[in-house]
């Protein structure tokens, strides 16, 4: 253990950071995802995958690694919409994209038209993006880019207006596109109807704040990170949105990041733990170096009527390659066998190659030195009786 330590290199620091990091963020995917109870089977599973590989349990490693390659390509297919999430978060982190401002006045003509439709009970959706990019999640809709007034709220969602069931989608100041349809949420529970879907559907599949007014209750509500909910009073709505607005703009990927893991860091310590307990039983030893060792040299196969007097050399040199950990120490790991069914004809002196060496399993050899051996045997009487 202790050379285990003082062998730990910032390379190794900076492995298991990552790998926590990427665990973490695993964490963070199975709170918002339906299937977690499925996710965390696939956890389990893998586990004792690492325990059979350590434990060199060969049925049990070919059987799961076998079910793994299935597995993968379910999961492509099941998590299509979850995965294609996380490498555009991964592609936001690295362009360090920012939401787009939405200046005070824009602000307060979408609150006073929510409020007015609140109280004449006229349904409307606002969608106000984050960082993410919404095209892939809207269908449909007619392009303005007008300037957001109260005016022009209230118009496009008069109930004659043929755009009036649908959403109108904001970018900064201007209005970029009207009766926009939205995907439909599929969690059950959601109160409101088709609107209140929508709503929660998008924020279930982006970082997009969505504002509700029903028209049946007259309540507006924000739909935010998958979660639904109605304010108490529609003139609260001016402080919900400018705190999404001031946190999407202040906020970087990575400032985002680590704020989250030192909210949760119970699980930030989990995932810390984990990668270090993975590193310790996968890294140390695994980088593949080649070493020699010594063999001993085994005979075998001698015919009858012959005894074997002694092996010159007893013990050959072996290079070896292969993970560290496979190479244990002590020559009795390591055997050259040898077929001694020919000293019946005459032979004394065989050649022995890499392929006769009895190594661990993932261990090849590479060259034995000396090549030949030579074999001292006797005659032995088999006729009479065994001598005293």
């Amino acid at each position: 253990m202790l050379e285990l330590v003082t062998g730990i290199r910032w390379k190794d620091v900076l492995d298991v950071a990552l790998v926590a990091l990427f665990i973490w963020a695993a964490f963070a995917w199975l709170r918002r995802t339906r299937s977690r109870l499925a996710l965390i089977g696939v956890v389990l599973l893998s586990g004792v995958y690492l325990a059979a590989r350590q434990l060199e349990l060969q049925l049990t490693v070919w059987i799961l690694q076998g079910f793994f390659t299935v597995l993968v390509v379910v999961l492509v297919v099941v998590f299509q919409e979850d995965l294609r999430r996380i490498f555009e978060q991964i592609a936001l982190w690295g362009l360090r994209r920012r939401a787009s401002t939405v200046p005070p006045d824009a602000v307060d003509a979408l609150v006073r038209a929510a409020v007015h439709q609140a109280k004449n009970r006229v349904g409307a959706i606002y969608v106000v993006p984050g960082r993410e990019s919404l095209e892939r999640h809207l269908v449909g809709g007619i392009p303005l880019d007008g300037k957001i007034t109260e005016t022009l709220l209230l118009s496009l969602f008069e109930p004659r207006s043929p755009g009036h069931d649908g959403a109108v989608v904001l970018d900064g100041s201007r209005i970029d596109r009207f009766a926009v349809h939205l995907p439909l949420s599929s969690r059950p529970g959601l109160y409101g109807g088709t609107r209140h879907a929508a709503a929660a559907g998008l924020a279930e599949s982006s970082d997009a704040l969505c504002v509700v007014v029903s028209e049946e209750r007259g309540v507006v509500s924000l739909a935010r990170g998958g979660i639904l909910r109605p304010l108490e009073s529609p003139e609260s709505l001016g402080s919900e949105i400018r705190a999404f607005l001031s946190a999407a703009a202040a906020s970087s990927p990575a400032g985002a990041s680590w704020r989250a893991m030192a909210r949760r860091w119970r699980e930030a310590l989990v995932a810390v733990v984990l990668a270090a307990v993975a590193w310790t039983v996968l890294v140390p030893g695994s980088h593949v170096t080649e070493d020699s060792r010594t063999a001993a040299v085994v005979v075998e196969n001698l015919p009858r009527g012959y005894r074997l007097v002694s092996v010159e050399p007893a013990e050959v040199k072996v290079l070896l390659t292969g993970p560290r950990r496979r190479l244990p120490e002590g020559p009795e790991t390591f055997k050259v066998r040898i077929d001694a069914d020919l000293v019946e004809l005459g032979r004394r002196t065989f050649r022995v190659s890499p392929a006769q060496v009895e190594a661990p399993p993932g261990v090849m050899a590479l060259g034995i030195e000396p090549q030949i051996v030579k074999l001292s045997v006797e005659r032995v009487d088999t006729i009479g009786p065994p001598s005293p």
